[in-house]
């Protein structure tokens, strides 16, 4: 007869009594046994000592040696972490949520370790506890890791007080834990994601252009930088554009594309995107029309302002005015003055690239 509590879910169509039941022994100081797609884990409220004293004593782990903590939403890294790097959210952006552990600096002390599974119990379970969660793998330290419920519960029965059975883990091999409190990155641990796949996006570039609407300025600039980028078969930057307006999906406007079309460029696939904290987060460079979208930008985060400049600024001028016009509903002649700035400007930054 087992020793821990055992409840079995559907990881499909997970029931909310045992999501919130499962939530509530973590907040309240117990430790549980969760799956998560990569193997099971037990979680512990971070913030209790006596819960992570217990969790240490149970995986027999030196003390001096921190755990990682699972987060249900990109955005907690903000508050669990500090001066994160582009190369984070790039990260997150692309296996998030997924089998990687970053760590970074943290908002407390030293470092700090974050993942978001992919798994809908766990998010679920981290979401309702509404606490820090750790959560290590459910082993003594230095024996496989389980990935399977039978294999966490034959380590963990009566150890901790709830187990929570969801069959198999959909990768069943450990997450991959990229240390990026360092430069360049360094792969502690080796794990679902490949060591080449982590490193090819860290020594990537990514571009952000941004104007008004997202359909005339920002679109010529980010489809001619993918022409030249194409021309020199680079597969290392990436190029996006942006607007600050709240309108979404809007085409590239009648002018901008009669523009492109005579330099071989078919946009007419476009669809505008707002500007978001997320997209700023993972540029390394942002290049905005005037001066009133950068101070938009600078709303939306901060600590971008080391990496936001007028695109003009690039571009051989005789005139102190860094703004570049918006030619929406101007005639054809006005874009065609508007991009042969934005080419100039783009030419120059394909340099520096």
């Amino acid at each position: 007869m087992s020793l821990t509590k055992i409840i079995k879910i559907d990881p499909a169509h997970p029931e909310e009594k045992y999501i919130a039941q499962a939530a509530k022994v973590i907040a309240g100081g117990g430790l549980a046994v969760i799956p998560t797609e990569t193997v099971y884990g037990i979680a512990a409220n971070a913030e209790d000592k006596k819960a992570l004293e217990r969790l240490y004593e149970i995986k027999k782990r030196p003390s001096d040696k921190p755990f990682s903590l699972l987060i249900a939403e990109k955005s907690k890294a903000d508050e669990l972490a500090v001066d994160i790097p582009v190369v984070a959210h790039k990260l997150m952006h692309k296996f998030w949520p997924g089998p990687l552990t970053l760590i970074l600096k943290s908002s407390g002390e030293g470092k700090v370790g974050l993942r978001m599974p992919d798994h809908p119990v766990a998010l679920k379970i981290i979401e309702q506890a509404h606490v820090a969660v750790a959560c290590p793998s459910a082993n003594v330290s230095g024996e496989p890791a389980p990935d399977n419920f039978a294999q966490a519960i034959q380590n963990m029965d009566g150890l901790v007080d709830l187990a929570v059975d969801a069959g198999n883990a959909k990768i069943g091999k450990e997450s991959t834990v990229v240390d990026l409190t360092v430069q360049p990155p360094k792969i502690i641990r080796s794990g679902a994601i490949k060591d080449e796949e982590i490193m090819a996006i860290a020594k990537s570039k990514s571009v952000l252009f941004i104007c008004t609407g997202n359909s005339c300025r920002s679109v010529m600039a980010e489809a001619y930088l993918k022409k030249l980028l194409e021309k020199q078969n680079r597969k290392d930057v990436e190029v996006a554009s942006a607007g600050i307006m709240m309108l979404a999906g809007l085409a590239a406007s009648e002018g901008t594309r009669e523009v492109l079309k005579k330099e071989g460029i078919d946009v007419g696939a476009h669809h505008s995107q707002r500007a978001t904290k997320e997209l700023v987060d993972r540029s390394d460079l942002i290049l905005v029309m005037e001066r009133t979208h950068e101070d938009n930008i600078l709303r939306l985060d901060p600590a971008a302002k080391n990496r936001l400049f007028l695109l003009k600024e690039f571009a051989r001028i005789s005139d102190n005015d860094l703004d570049i016009p918006d030619p929406l509903g101007a005639p054809l002649e006005f874009y065609e003055r508007t991009f042969a700035t934005i080419k100039d400007a783009v030419e120059r930054i394909m340099k520096i690239l």
